[in-house]
């Protein structure tokens, strides 16, 4: 028996090896593609500090960023306020040289971005650059501006969906042989559902378990019939995990 990751690539083979260090077989069926967006910063701003959402706006633009010579390696000695150890860890690879985690979601890094204001580590009437997906779940930068800050946002990658699911899942799907599927985001768990739907899959694909990192991406799966749906405690992949074998004791008793 399988655990189905549909996490993008190249993240997916990380989940993949913990999930195998923990004793699972696993398949990978990622359901959104990374694309980087071109970046073009012509914004006069002095910026005070850079937030990120995604692990994926550091690998799109930090390359750009080199190549784009002296002038934009400033923006890597700035504050960069991350939503999560896994972005902030992606951030520091790239050569940041100040990261501040925050805990997890994007409410959170709002929180942490209003906090260091309070604690005069971060001037509010500073610039704020924020490196952003093409599909936002929530409107950071509004809502940062409605507390007084002034944010810039730049689109860095697109996610787009995969609208096929690999031939080994639709086979593990009809042979009863997937125990429980991870979901990460809203859209890729709305991929899956099409995927699945196209595929002929739908009904095996959601009577087993779906594991997912929030209440949010949990809802996706709720609305489309599933009928059993957990969301992690916290929006980290080790909450994910004690989801997955919560499910899975469930299962067996």
């Amino acid at each position: 028996m399988s655990i189905l990751v549909t996490r993008p690539h190249p993240d997916n083979e990380a989940t993949a090896e913990n999930l195998r260090a923990r004793g699972h077989a696993v398949l990978l069926a990622p359901m959104l593609k990374f694309e980087p967006v071109a970046f073009h910063d012509e914004s006069e701003a002095d910026y005070g500090a850079i937030i990120v959402t995604s692990a994926n706006a550091i690998r799109a633009v930090a390359p750009q960023l080199q190549d784009l010579g002296l002038k934009n390696l400033g923006l890597f000695e700035l504050p960069l306020f991350a939503v999560g150890e896994h972005t902030a860890a992606a951030a520091r690879d790239a050569g940041f040289a100040e990261v501040i985690v925050a805990g997890g979601d994007a409410a959170a890094l709002r929180d942490k971005v209003m906090q260091s204001a309070r604690d005069k580590l971060l001037k509010k009437k500073s610039t704020l650059l924020y490196l952003a997906g093409a599909d936002l779940s929530r409107d950071l930068g509004a809502e940062l501006g409605a507390e007084g800050f002034s944010v810039v946002t730049q689109t860095t990658y697109r996610m787009t969906p995969v609208k096929i699911l690999p031939r080994d899942v639709c086979d593990g799907f009809a042979a009863h042989g997937i125990e429980a599927v991870l979901h990460y985001s809203r859209r890729s768990a709305r991929a899956f559902l099409d995927a699945a739907r196209d595929e002929g899959v739908e009904i095996s694909a959601l009577a087993i378990p779906q594991c997912c990192l929030s209440e949010t991406v949990a809802s996706v799966l709720r609305d489309a019939g599933a009928s059993q749906v957990l969301g992690a405690a916290t929006p980290d992949e080790n909450a994910l995990f004690d989801t997955l074998e919560r499910a899975l004791r469930t299962r067996l008793a």
